[in-house]
């Protein structure tokens, strides 16, 4: 294996997903809706491309579901400490256990798409000041 090509999700509302990822998340669009016989979008991040195809089959769960980010899978976006900190200011206060936590190496955050997907984006870079809320550690999984 030399990398990830693409990743899949499901959505129910492709149109609502499409605009979140690509105003929200900032995604570089690669291929928009119209492009496609089917319900696809697709991004490109690095060289790596997401896909968001509206296959009627998305799960359906919600933060109602989620007793800790670590019981779904999802897909995680790197990003620098200001997009980070924007993201995180914005989609705070979704579900418990939401983050941010101290992974070691890198600090990461969860959060849903508008389907309720589960993403989470990562920062390597170090706060410039004394952070505003306390990070949670591999301890708080439990």
């Amino acid at each position: 294996m030399h990398a990830v090509d693409h990743i899949n999700i499901d959505v129910d509302d492709l149109t609502a997903c499409y605009e979140f990822y690509r105003d929200e998340l900032g995604l570089n669009v690669r291929r928009e809706p119209s492009d496609f016989k089917g319900e696809h979008a697709m991004f490109q991040i690095g060289d790596t491309v997401v896909t968001l195809a509206e296959t009627g089959r998305a799960d359906g769960w919600d933060e109602r579901g989620l007793d800790h980010p670590l019981d779904k899978a999802h897909v995680a976006f790197e990003t620098d400490r200001q997009e980070y900190e924007r993201l995180t200011a914005e989609l705070g206060g979704q579900f418990p256990k939401q983050g941010p936590y101290d992974w070691d190496e890198f600090e990461g955050f969860y959060f849903l798409d508008p389907d309720g997907n589960l993403l989470e984006v990562i920062t390597y870079e170090s706060p410039a000041g004394e952070r505003e809320r306390p990070l949670l550690t591999h301890d708080d999984v439990e």
